[in-house]
């Protein structure tokens, strides 16, 4: 019943920045990691950024210093901040929730992505 919904994308101009948000819906007792992943047109899905439930965090090279990830656990959602976009940025975003843990279970999910463009 974990259902992860992403929001943020949309069309900004090299330079720009966007928000991206992914929130996770049920009972969730925890949950290890959150990441982004993208995937350009004709490109496979490649990593972007995570962080773990302690706070712990990793970059791709192509966006340390422009991006930052953070996430509240409170909330059950993930944040990814876009600074200095570039055209190369441009794919559809996914999240993903790893070791979610509910009363039941536990397991991976994915968001259904959202669009980011970057162009002049």
């Amino acid at each position: 019943q974990v259902q992860l919904v992403e929001s943020g994308g949309g069309l900004v101009q090299p330079g720009g920045s966007l928000r991206l948000s992914c929130a996770a819906s049920g009972s969730i007792f925890s949950i290890d990691a959150m990441d982004w992943y993208r995937q350009a047109p004709g490109k496979q899905r490649e990593f972007v950024a995570t962080i773990a439930r302690d706070g712990s965090i990793a970059y791709a090279v192509s966006v340390e210093g422009r991006f930052t990830i953070s996430r509240d656990n409170a909330k059950n959602t993930m944040y990814l901040q876009m600074n200095s976009l570039k055209p190369e940025d441009t794919a559809v975003y996914y999240c993903s929730f790893r070791g979610v843990t509910t009363w039941l279970k536990r397991g991976d999910y994915w968001g259904q992505g959202t669009q980011v463009t970057v162009s002049s």
